[in-house]
């Protein structure tokens, strides 16, 4: 099942994707696509429902985050081998965690906006990892049964706020706009193996990154496990897992976002992003 959101920044509405790929509201059966509604229950409610009897939205419609009510966004640092490689870093022998400000979640398809001053904003496919029940100190074995479904994420970064100074991560990776989620949250039923995704990101057309999340270093059940060992995942908690080489930082020489520049990124089905890049407002 996919779920989306759509309208205005701050009006979304929520609506379930048909499969003709169409946009069929929700807002009768819930309230938004939320923390609340994540349960098994819930979204065994949704999936119950006939597609036919639910109101088809009309004409082009912005697409918002596929989730509202994000309590914590986790990343995960130098996941790939080849990624930690082009970092010119070693490979982690535990996950490097780090958080975004949860303010930098945007639509699949708005702008990213560059900070005043960035010289260094980078791009970051991502499969995102989205919690449906609390998890402290959960087996790896169990660990996807706390999950509610993926998404696919851009951890934009701007490295000279992120590695040079006193660069900090969170500080580097929380820009308005550094995080967009989405196009849909696509329930866990339909990706039973999470590390078996392609995906991949263009710059005007120019392939920067293809890889695959089988060759993550630390797989999506892992995560969930060992981040539940330090802190407790809540019902809408994202964890970002970490990117393949082709970062703009790993080009020689180093190429980083302008304005004017377009990023398609996709997870494999899980959706696609299309963003142009401006000046910060």
């Amino acid at each position: 099942m996919r779920l989306a959101r759509y309208g205005a920044p701050g009006h979304e509405r929520p609506a379930l994707i048909d499969s003709e790929g169409r946009l069929r509201d929700l807002a009768n059966v819930v309230q938004d696509i939320h923390p609340r509604m994540l349960d098994g229950e819930s979204l065994d409610y949704i999936r119950g429902l006939d597609p036919e009897t639910l109101p088809l939205v009309e004409g082009e419609q912005r697409l918002g985050p596929c989730l509202a009510g994000v309590g914590k966004f986790i990343g995960v640092g130098l996941n790939y081998s080849d990624h930690a490689a082009e970092a010119g870093m070693a490979i982690p022998e535990e996950p490097i965690l780090f958080t975004k400000a949860i303010s930098c979640i945007a639509g699949p398809n708005d702008p990213i906006e560059l900070p005043g001053g960035s010289q260094k904003t980078d791009w970051e496919v991502e499969l995102g990892v989205v919690m449906a029940y609390a998890a402290k100190n959960v087996s790896e074995a169990d660990a996807l049964k706390y999950v509610a479904g993926y998404c696919t994420l851009n951890d934009v970064s701007e490295r000279t706020h992120q590695l040079e100074g006193t660069g900090q991560w969170l500080k580097g990776k929380s820009h308005d706009s550094f995080g967009p989620i989405g196009p849909w949250l696509v329930t866990r039923d339909e990706v039973p193996e999470p590390q078996q995704l392609g995906l991949w990101l263009e710059v005007n057309g120019e392939r920067y990154q293809s890889g695959t999340t089988a060759n993550m270093i630390f797989g999506a059940a892992f995560l969930v496990s060992y981040i539940s060992r330090f802190m407790t995942l809540k019902a809408g908690d994202i964890i970002a897992t970490g990117t393949p080489a082709g970062v703009g930082m790993g080009c020689k020489p180093a190429r980083y976002l302008k304005v004017g520049d377009r990023v398609v990124l996709e997870v494999e089905g899980l959706g696609v992003q299309d963003h142009v890049v401006t000046e910060s407002t």
